[in-house]
């Protein structure tokens, strides 16, 4: 045990207090990593924020309904890969038909 004056002894228990009063307890431990990840702000990727900004752009412009009536057209794209697909399938069905008579029995 130190053998410190009264003096010396008080300086030191104020000091003491002082920092006990100040330290904060750092939490630690799987809740503290779990309490950060829920906590924070999903972000927003750049396909989404592009998403989000092309939907703001037609809407603001006004060319929702032109844009779906042209995609439904002859020229809109997902009727020309759909005509694709319904092309290649029909071929694809022909050669097999091609190859299935030409098997011996």
């Amino acid at each position: 045990m130190l053998l410190l004056q009264p003096h010396v002894k008080a300086e030191l228990l104020a000091e003491l207090s002082q920092v006990a009063t100040t330290w904060v307890k750092r939490p630690s431990g799987i809740s503290s990593l779990l309490g950060k990840i829920g906590s924070k702000k999903q972000k927003m990727s750049t396909l989404e924020k592009s998403k989000l900004d092309w939907e703001n752009f037609k809407e603001e412009e006004g060319i929702v309904e032109e844009l779906a009536i042209h995609n439904r057209g002859k020229d809109g794209y997902i009727e020309r890969k759909a005509f694709l697909e319904r092309v290649d399938h029909r071929q694809f069905e022909i050669e097999r038909d091609i190859r299935l008579s030409r098997m011996k029995p």
